[in-house]
């Protein structure tokens, strides 16, 4: 028996012995293996691409080398706040009695209607106002609500209004207390027999209002003085919509933009930019224009008319063809891809300016 205990020991340590040099084995292999993956790779030319992100990086056994269970964040329970109920729905226990009490008006002097912030009008109601933009991007509206006198952004994208009046852009005059729609929405349901009576005056516009945007909308008509009253406007965003015709637009207008529309050649008014001495950026792509809208005033940078119908141009439509010396700086972005013209046809018609014209001169 004792010579058989001693071979069992034995054979115990000689299995020991040779598991620790196989396992130090392993260990030297895999650094070796390892580098032979990067042998294969051009670190010198390494740009790692959609193309090229299968090639250089195998992914195949990804969830197999990373455990992240242990990343996950612990959650007890019980430890997160419930979702607060609608305040509407809540009793209001901290209110005391005494304060739920209307003063009724007195008469020991003359009242004076409060001016209405513009916080509480129902543009800051429906919107959001933050500082002087007022921001109405997706809110469902079918028409422009009425607007603070101090409003110089507003953005009313992705809506559904129709049509555009002259008197959308009539603001509220909080500071001249007897505008009649201040104190419809300053009263509230308070009985206003009970006030003095008062002079009624009418809106004014907004006097800052320097950008409208009104992209994707379903705008199909524009008074004619809808935009010309307001004097500091500077940008006008109209794309996305269906209009026919542009309306009257003020001199100080810098960029206007009605791409995506319906509006043809009759749906403009004569000389229609002819006095707009500030504007830059006209772009009117994508449209059913039959020819290039001329006058164009000299302080326009940029014009876009792609994708319309213009067959044909005047050789006066850029340059004046009886000053050879003109040079028109200014306009270097001109876009007529899309329209069924050979710009070819017309070779005294670019003479002063400091590019040709994008589209078709074959």
């Amino acid at each position: 028996m004792r010579p058989l205990a001693w071979l069992g020991i034995a054979s115990l340590c000689l299995g020991a012995a040779w598991a620790v040099p196989a396992k130090e084995r392993r260990k030297a292999e895999k650094p070796k293996a390892e580098l032979a993956l990067y042998e294969n790779l051009d670190l010198d030319n390494y740009d790692l691409t959609l193309e090229t992100y299968g090639e250089i990086l195998d992914l195949s056994n990804y969830e197999e080398l990373y455990d992240y269970g242990d990343l996950a964040p612990k959650i007890e329970v019980g430890t997160l706040a419930p979702h607060p109920k609608d305040p509407m729905t809540l009793p209001d226990v901290g209110t005391p009695a005494e304060t739920l009490k209307l003063q009724s008006p007195t008469t020991a002097g003359p009242v004076h209607p409060v001016p209405v912030p513009p916080q509480d009008l129902p543009s800051c109601r429906l919107c959001l106002c933050i500082g002087t933009s007022v921001y109405c991007d997706d809110a469902d509206l079918e028409h422009i609500p009425p607007l603070p006198l101090e409003t110089t952004y507003l953005y009313a994208r992705f809506n559904r209004i129709g049509v555009i009046r002259a008197s959308d852009f009539m603001g509220l005059s909080t500071s001249r207390q007897g505008n009649s729609q201040a104190l419809q929405w300053g009263m509230g349901g308070i009985n206003s027999s009970a006030w003095p009576p008062v002079h009624l005056l009418p809106p004014l516009p907004p006097e800052k209002l320097k950008r409208i945007d009104l992209t994707s909308n379903f705008i199909s008509w524009a008074d004619v003085d809808a935009f010309r009253l307001l004097p500091s406007l500077q940008e006008l965003i109209l794309p996305e919509n269906r209009l026919t015709a542009l309306p009257e637009l003020p001199h100080s207008i810098v960029r206007l933009d009605a791409r995506l529309n319906r509006i043809p050649s009759t749906g403009l008014r004569p000389d229609a930019f002819r006095d707009l001495k500030q504007l830059q950026f006209l772009h009117l792509s994508d449209n059913q224009l039959d020819y290039i809208p001329v006058p164009l005033p000299e302080s326009l940078r940029s014009l876009h008319l792609q994708n319309n119908n213009i067959q044909t141009m005047h050789e006066d439509t850029f340059c004046n063809s009886q000053d050879h010396s003109q040079i028109r700086r200014a306009l270097e972005d001109i876009r007529l891809d899309g329209n069924p013209i050979n710009l070819s046809l017309f070779p005294n018609a670019y003479f002063c300016l400091p590019r040709l014209p994008t589209g078709h001169f074959f």
